[in-house]
């Protein structure tokens, strides 16, 4: 009877910590994707403050769309940068500060008097946003242990930033104008706050420890913040139990696409680097990236001209634009679960042709709904694809996280530019035809994607103290086996 007293006690004991656990998780993850849209929120600033900079400064859609290069450019260096950094070496402390400096950016941008100051204060806000993603990507991937789910949710928080970026602009600085633009850094203080209680739970959850004293917890770093568990943090070979063997590093499974991948490495928790499919995605996110940006720069006039309404048909086309990406990627978490990522980006960029088509060329009222369409079309893959970026590229996370989230998006508003003077020198309507393509080219590249096999450190849980304690009495009973064999063996003349 006391055995199983015994037995229920530690049960339950276990089943209070995995509860435990699974809370700081979902506490981990809602803060995340608060602090997601409190960044987010700017990048659809620059968007919905374009309107206003030609109402008020008279500039033309190539001058207006160079304002969505201004922040692109800069970012779309920077991002890849910040990631491998993030892949050298935790940076906790970017998070808050990045955070902030995306929202001055955009703050300070109303109030320049210049053209070119204008697109350096917007440059400054791009390279804020860029520092930000790699790291909480990678940060969000360990909360969210490999869980598509949890990845949806900390996406949606940066899809609702985006949506939340029209209201609030055109609140802001349509009934004072754009020297009202310092009250948009109140979300960049209200992130950067949000950011640490995040980051003192994922701690928790992944030491095991009730406590983030820096005296007291050894996986607590004063100086670069919590330490994650090794288990968790792919960049942290596991102890071994013992040191005269240690475990040999997991290997791919026979004929998946990893084991012949160019550029296969070994190491401690790591498998081959599918660098041909990693380059393949980053394409069709290339491409996605031009249709969302040249949507974003100039749908609020185009909605404008094809209903015939003022400002505020413009604000809501963005809205319905932006919210329709909050809806796709929670739809692409869970379809996700059901089919492949692979499939489900595929058949998402073949609806997103037909839903382009109809915002360019269907009339009226209509447009709103084709919009709506084109948006979540758009936005299912967004998840999906930071995931299979870090799948073909596992041991590199962070650079895949810059890449997916940051370059191959900065590298669409590249084309804002020529899509303005193209709709300067013709029509609004003629410079978003090509946009139609764009997709189709995403669906043929994704055709001949495989689907990556997780990385063994997100899908497989940490050892528990009862397995390390049964793998050693194995080992002990191999070892006395052995030694009685040997004993048993006749010695040789």
């Amino acid at each position: 009877m006391s055995r199983k007293r015994n037995q229920s006690s530690r049960n339950a004991a276990r089943s209070t910590a995995t509860g435990g656990h699974a809370s700081a998780r979902d506490q981990s993850i809602l803060l995340l994707s608060i602090g997601h849209a409190c960044v987010d929120v700017y990048q659809g600033a620059v968007a919905s403050l374009v309107p206003f900079f030609v109402a008020e400064r008279a500039y033309t859609y190539a001058t207006a769309s160079g304002i969505v290069l201004a922040a692109s450019l800069l970012s779309s260096v920077a991002q890849p940068l910040f990631g491998a950094l993030t892949d050298r070496r935790a940076l906790p402390w970017l998070l808050p500060v990045s955070t902030v400096l995306g929202g001055l950016g955009i703050a300070l941008s109303g109030l320049a008097g210049s053209y070119s100051l204008t697109l350096a204060f917007v440059a400054i806000s791009g390279v804020g946003v860029a520092a930000y993603h790699p790291e909480s990507a990678r940060v969000a991937r360990l909360a969210s242990r490999g869980s598509h789910t949890a990845m949806g949710w900390f996406s949606l928080g940066g899809n609702l930033g985006f949506a939340a970026a029209p209201v609030l602009v055109t609140a802001v600085i349509a009934t004072g104008g754009l020297r009202q633009s310092p009250l948009l850094l109140i979300p960049a203080l209200a992130g950067s706050v949000l950011c640490l209680p995040a980051l003192r739970l994922l701690s928790r959850s992944t030491t095991g420890t009730p406590q983030n004293d820096p005296q007291t917890d050894p996986q607590t770093d004063p100086q670069s913040g919590p330490r994650l568990h090794p288990q968790s943090d792919p960049r942290i070979a596991p102890p071994a139990d013992d040191a005269s063997e240690p475990p040999s590093p997991p290997h791919p499974p026979p004929g998946s696409p990893l084991e012949s991948a160019p550029g296969c490495t070994e190491g401690p928790w790591r498998v081959g680097d599918d660098k041909t499919s990693f380059v393949k995605l980053s394409l069709a996110v290339v491409c996605r990236s031009i249709v969302f940006i040249g949507l974003s720069t100039f749908l609020a006039f185009y909605a404008r001209q094809r209903t015939g309404g003022g400002p505020a048909t413009g604000t809501v086309a963005l809205c319905v634009l932006y919210l329709g990406g909050a809806v796709g990627t929670m739809l692409g978490g869970s379809l996700a679960n059901r089919w492949d990522r692979v499939i489900v980006v595929r058949r998402s960029y073949l609806l997103s042709v037909a839903a382009v088509a109809g915002v360019v060329y269907v009339p009226g009222p209509a447009i709103y709904a084709f919009v709506a369409l084109a948006s979540a079309g758009l936005y299912v893959p967004f998840s999906l694809q930071v995931t299979l970026g870090q799948d073909y590229l596992p041991s590199r996370m962070g650079t895949a996280s810059g890449i997916t989230l940051g370059l191959t998006v900065s590298i669409g508003g590249l084309a804002s530019p020529l899509l303005g003077s193209l709709a300067d020198a013709t029509s609004l309507r003629t410079a978003l035809s090509p946009l139609i393509l764009m997709p189709v080219v995403s669906w043929l590249l994704f055709r001949t994607l495989p689907e990556p096999t997780p990385p063994q450190t997100l899908v497989s849980a940490p050892p528990t103290t009862k397995t390390k304690e049964t793998t050693k009495e194995t080992a002990e009973q191999a070892t006395k086996a052995k030694k009685t064999t040997n004993s048993a063996r006749p010695t040789s003349a």
